[in-house]
């Protein structure tokens, strides 16, 4: 398996049972709609959230979360349209970053960013 694949897929297991840990339920992990991804969908106190989850090896090429771009963004606001209109019993929504860095294979940090505004 791809090397980039294996560490996004690590740091989604690791966003999951942080998130957890601070009460959101997990509703969905890399739900898809035509092209776009969301890494999580959760929810907590009658709020759903679209998760985007960065995760780093080094910060050789910066923190995990400088690699968002406004594109990303743009596709993960395009999926929350579809799942909210999928799923209309939600209608609180937020969108949050995971960024996680990792020293061989464990969490060094994590930071949850709520509320992003793009």
């Amino acid at each position: 398996m791809n090397k980039n694949i294996e560490t996004g897929d690590l740091g989604e297991e690791i966003a999951c049972g942080f998130i957890s840990e601070k009460g959101y339920q997990v509703l969905e992990r890399n739900w898809r709609f035509k092209h776009w991804e969301v890494d999580i969908i959760a929810s907590r106190k009658n709020k759903l959230h679209f998760i985007e989850v960065k995760t780093r090896n080094s910060l050789r090429f910066g923190k995990p979360e400088e690699s968002i771009t406004r594109e990303k963004m743009t596709h993960l606001k395009n999926a929350a349209e579809q799942y909210q209109y999928q799923h209309p019993e939600w209608k609180y929504i937020q969108f949050d970053v995971i960024a996680i860095t990792l020293v061989n294979g464990i969490a060094k940090e994590i930071f949850l960013i709520e509320d992003v505004y793009f």
